[in-house]
């Protein structure tokens, strides 16, 4: 690529990251409500817009789905900002527990057929660590005597 097209190239993909940015008056003025709203939001933290060279607030469409979230818990189930900051923590860890869990499953696809032999008996060649009837014993429990004390 010349540098030409390289310097547009930037400038098209530094223009789609500022296209998808609001300031706080346009959202406040979508979401009906206060710009000082949206201020303690980011003062109790459920909020991070990034920011301008002039230091202005810039909301992604990610914010503006968070901002959503946290105003839906807030006006329609009574949820104070305490609780949405609990909730949205642990929807990221949820979150983050399912893309885990995904990876996971995705690793025991692609290795099924190396795990395919544990759900086979050894044969009796191989040996075992431990005997397998010293593991079908009972083991006896033994109980300390009481002491003095009543329970």
């Amino acid at each position: 690529m010349q540098s030409g097209q390289l310097a547009i190239g930037n400038w098209q993909s530094e223009m789609k990251k500022r296209a998808k940015t609001f300031t706080i008056s346009a959202v406040a003025e979508q979401f009906e409500v206060h710009p000082q709203t949206l201020r303690l939001y980011e003062r109790e933290g459920l909020l991070k817009p990034s920011r301008s060279e002039g230091n202005t607030r810039l909301y992604t469409d990610v914010d503006l789905e968070r901002l959503e979230i946290i105003l839906s818990l807030t006006r329609d189930l009574g949820v104070n900002l305490a609780g949405v900051e609990i909730i949205l923590n642990m929807r990221e860890k949820m979150d983050v527990m399912q893309r885990e869990f995904e990876r996971f499953f995705n690793y025991l696809q692609t290795h099924a057929e190396e795990f395919s032999h544990f759900t086979e008996a050894p044969p009796p060649e191989a040996g075992a660590m431990v005997p397998i009837s010293s593991l079908n014993r009972a083991v006896p429990v033994k109980r300390r005597a009481m002491s003095g004390k009543s329970r």
